[in-house]
């Protein structure tokens, strides 16, 4: 059967507004494929080496690199320029041996920063959903798609630092007061502070969470708020 995945390009000027490209010529840009991350969240691949990493200059180049194997993400070897990159995706440049992890920073959802080797397997994932399994297992389902089975009784919004491309579980991090938190998106993306509390949510409001960040107190909806340790982060998530 055909591939069903819509349109490959996008007119520029309808492009999430996060993204860091020229928005006047030429007319189109590249789309994103279905895949781990929403187009409203990620990037595609060939863009990210086009416009944000400048390690191409054309799409050509792009496709190029990515069939000789020369780019990966989180691990595995891409073969699509229209690949969606997001939260907390790590891209390999294996020629130039350079590693960078797309984190939400200076109020943009999406911005990439340059690691060392020793984390380019590390990656923290948000828990989603949570459904009880057999044998007194769950099933759990982070931010960018990826399930997995444990005994382990984690709680929705936690955190998980796991290691890739062999998935294994490293870490935990619960979403309780006293814990380091990154918001993710809004005019404080990038932000990293602490919890000072959670509301319940309501039939109309969402959960909230209330972040000390600097001298100032926020309240953010628990949906754009990621636990990243808990004194510090277990992973650099900022310049």
């Amino acid at each position: 059967m055909a591939k069903k995945g819509g349109d490959k390009r996008l007119k520029r000027q309808l492009a999430p507004r996060f993204w860091q490209v020229n928005r006047k010529s030429p007319r189109f840009i590249l789309n994103t494929m279905p895949g781990p991350h929403t187009r409203k969240l990620s990037y595609p691949i060939g863009v990210v080496l086009r416009d944000l990493l400048h390690v191409c200059s054309s799409i050509r180049e792009v496709k190029r690199s990515l069939n000789k194997g020369l780019i990966t993400v989180d691990g595995k070897m891409i073969h699509h320029p229209n690949f969606p990159v997001g939260l907390m995706d790590t891209v390999e440049i294996k020629p130039s041996k350079e590693f960078y992890r797309f984190v939400p920073s200076n109020g943009h959802p999406l911005l990439p920063i340059k690691i060392n080797a020793n984390e380019k397997n590390l990656k923290l994932g948000k828990i989603k959903s949570k459904v009880s399994s057999k044998k007194k297992s769950y099933q759990y389902c982070l931010h960018d798609g990826r399930t997995f089975l444990s005994e382990e009784a984690y709680n929705v919004n936690d955190t998980c630092l796991v290691e890739l491309p062999k998935f294994g579980i490293k870490n935990h991090v619960q979403l309780k007061e006293g814990c380091s938190v990154i918001v993710t998106r809004g005019e404080n993306a990038g932000n990293i502070g602490k919890v000072e509390g959670i509301k319940d949510g309501s039939f109309s409001l969402p959960k909230r969470v209330l972040v000390s960040i600097g001298e100032k107190t926020v309240e953010l909806p628990i949906d754009i708020v990621m636990a990243v340790g808990t004194d510090s982060s277990l992973i650099q998530v900022s310049k």
